[in-house]
Order: C-alpha cells, then structure tokens, then sequence
C-alpha cells in the first residue's frame, strides 16, 4: 500500500512545542548527554554502491544503529536519555539548584535517583533503553512486556537489574497496563508512545534520536534527497524527520513512512486524516514495529513532515535481512534485525514500482538515506532467518 500525504498540515511548519524539542539546541542538548557516558561512540555510516545501481538511484548510504551503546538498537538513545533528564530535574527540584549532568554519578544526585522507579512497556529495545538509563544513575525500573516477546529479550532487558512484568495481549495493552500501574504507585512513566496529557516525556525520547541525524549529516558528502523511515508509533520516524526539517528547510529530504502491513496504524491514520486504532491482525516478524495506535505527537510532525506512507510485507523485511547479510559487488556486509531494515524494505518496494517511483521522485541522481534501526536483539530468531549467525556476518570482508 501506498499514500501520498495529503493532509491540511502537510507541509506547514512545526509546532513551535515540536520544533523545540527537536531543534538544534535540543539535539546539541542529547549529544551533550550521551558525550558524558562512558560507552558512547558514533554508529557507523556504511555507503552502498552497488545496492544504489542495482535498485537505479544515485548514491545509498545506512546509519547503522546495531551496536548503539551495547544495546543493538537506535532505542538506546532514547529511553535512557529521557530517564538522566528526569533524574537531574528531580535532583534540581530537590536540591534547589541546577544541577548538570557531570553530577549523575555523585552520591547526593545517586540518592535521589534511588528513590526514583521508571516504568514502561516494551517491544523489547525501548525498555532495554529504559533499564539501562535507570541503572547508570541508580534508579529502579519496572519493565512491561507483553506475550509476543521474546524471552531471548526479556533476557536482555532483565540484565539491567529492571523488574520485568509480562501480560498477555499486544504491545498496546501492556502500555496501558504500565500506565496504570505506575499511577496507583507513583512511579514515573518513561514511555516511547504519547497520549493526551502525556506529551513531555515522550517528546524527551524523541530528543534522544535526533543524535543519528547529527552524526549523519556530518559524514554524509552531500544531504539526502530522500529518506525511507520505518514506523511502530512513529516517534522514530518523526524526530528523524522533524530534525532532518529543520536543520534543512526548504532542502529537506522527500520523507516516506514504512510500516509491516500487519501493524500499520500510522499509514491508517494518514488515510483517515486523523491518529486512529487499528485491528489487530497476524503478528509480523517485525516485532518491534508491531504498534496498534500512533504516538499523537509523532502523528503532529509526520502529518507535516511525512510526505508518503507505505507498507511492506513480511518477506519484504526477511529479504533485507538475507540481502544486507550478503551483500553484492564491495558493499559492506551489515546486521540488520527484523525490523531494522523495514526502510530499505520500503526503498526497494518503492524503486521497483514505476508510480511510486514517480510519485517520489526518485531516479538516478536520488541520494538516499535509511538508517537501520537495529541489530541482531533476538540472535536466534536472526540466525532462523538469515541462516547465519549475526557474529559471521559481522565478521565477513568488509571493503578496503
């Protein structure tokens, strides 16, 4: 499927609360913050040549989000820079003073972090995110996970220290279940989805990913044309967006949603003109994509910013996987999870399309930017698919 944006805010500027949050000092704020941790590196930015020709645009280059500050996600970013912050605020509110973010690891800042529990609900790598971010200051976390994850990644959320709580249903009905939860108990919710009232702490998530786009635009000979984001909620795809907006303007990137066509509530939302909630249907094995209901406040910068919305199918994201793991002529050899190459997914569909070609303008001069949003989190589920362990791919030739 594929839409056109054809909504009345289409184009039209951000809110001034939206371009705040995911401005230039904000972005420059989240750098600052992930400057002070010790594990911080900037992702790689692999150019792929061959891909480019093979699929007739100009040149195609993928940020790669697979070993985000250990975490194998892009989420990384997010949740645990929305929890630093809430903790020097408290910290502030209690000590009467600013307090910077050199002083997270100080006793008197450690103590009040203790006091706090952050909770959330997850597909897998947000909560990851949220864990992590609560155990570097001292904190307590409280994980919802619902029965379609996997045990590989509650695993990996509970290394952390985090206290998991598993329900049954889909990932909407743990964030509900979370909410509800963390308010009969005080606790604060660090959710990567907003709704009404509950707009700030999402809007801090998204902050945290407006770094890829400032590492990529460093490295990148020249600003893409286009860009394919993938979408759960669409917080992802619309703080990339937002800031690629902004920092760009009138030369910002042709910008295309990409959802599985199982779970696509941010293009029903485009189609209706409004953020609806969508039937659930078979799971997709892009798991953390698999979201019923937009975030309100990544439907108010991609109603905008958002120029096309599409989706593809679960073969669509298996063959990412497979084509990304073996890779043609010098491009390098790269692990994308499941739902880390739904963009390139979304490329590929749309190249191969003549109306959507068009309609997006894309041809032999496009530059083209996808940022795969993750690695290998389930590394059995990656070897079921791909057929090779995500460590002999990472380990294949890389290109002189």
């Amino acid at each position: 499927m594929f839409l056109l944006n054809r909504h009345p805010d289409h184009r039209q500027p951000l809110t001034g609360e939206d371009a705040a949050t995911l401005g230039v000092s904000g972005a420059a704020e989240a750098e600052r913050f992930l400057a002070a941790r010790e594990n911080h590196a900037e992702t790689p930015l692999h150019a792929l040549p061959a891909l480019a020709g093979g699929i007739g645009i100009g040149t195609l280059h993928v940020k790669d989000e697979g070993k985000r500050l250990g975490l194998g996600s892009f989420k990384a970013l997010g949740g645990a820079y929305a929890v630093m912050h809430l903790v020097l605020e408290e910290a502030a509110r209690r000590l009467g003073r600013a307090v910077t973010v050199e002083e997270l690891h100080t006793a008197e800042v450690r103590a009040i972090a203790a006091q706090m529990t952050f909770a959330c609900a997850t597909d897998g790598n947000h909560g990851r995110s949220v864990a992590q971010g609560a155990g570097l200051v001292g904190a307590r976390s409280v994980i919802f996970v619902h029965s379609g994850v996997s045990n590989e990644r509650v695993a990996a959320i509970a290394r952390f220290g985090a206290e998991m709580v598993r329900i049954a249903g889909d990932y909407d009905q743990s964030v509900r279940e979370a909410a509800r939860v963390a308010a009969e108990r005080g606790w604060t919710v660090v959710s990567d989805t907003s709704w009404p009232g509950y707009e700030r702490i999402p809007g801090l998530v998204m902050q945290g990913y407006t770094v890829i786009v400032r590492e990529a635009l460093k490295r990148l000979p020249q600003p893409p044309t286009h860009v394919f984001l993938q979408a759960g909620v669409g917080g992802f795809a619309a703080a990339v967006a937002g800031h690629l907006a902004i920092v760009l303007g009138e030369a910002r990137p042709t910008v295309t949603v990409v959802e599985p066509a199982r779970a696509a509530c941010v293009y029903a939302t485009a189609k209706a003109g409004r953020p609806v909630m969508i039937a659930h249907s078979q799971p997709t094995v892009m798991a953390m994509l698999e979201c019923y209901e937009p975030s309100l406040v990544a439907w108010r910068v991609l109603s905008r910013i958002g120029d096309a919305f599409m989706t593809v199918d679960e073969e669509d994201a298996v063959a990412v996987m497979n084509r990304l793991a073996r890779p043609s002529g010098n491009d390098p050899a790269i692990v994308s999870g499941e739902s880390g190459g739904a963009g390139l997914a979304g490329l590929i569909r749309a190249a191969g399309d003549k109306k959507i070609r068009s309609a997006l303008g894309l041809d032999a001069h496009s530059r083209v930017l996808i940022i795969n949003s993750e690695g290998a989190t389930d590394k059995g589920r990656y070897a079921e698919l791909v057929g090779m362990a995500p460590d002999e791919v990472a380990q294949a030739m890389q290109p002189a």
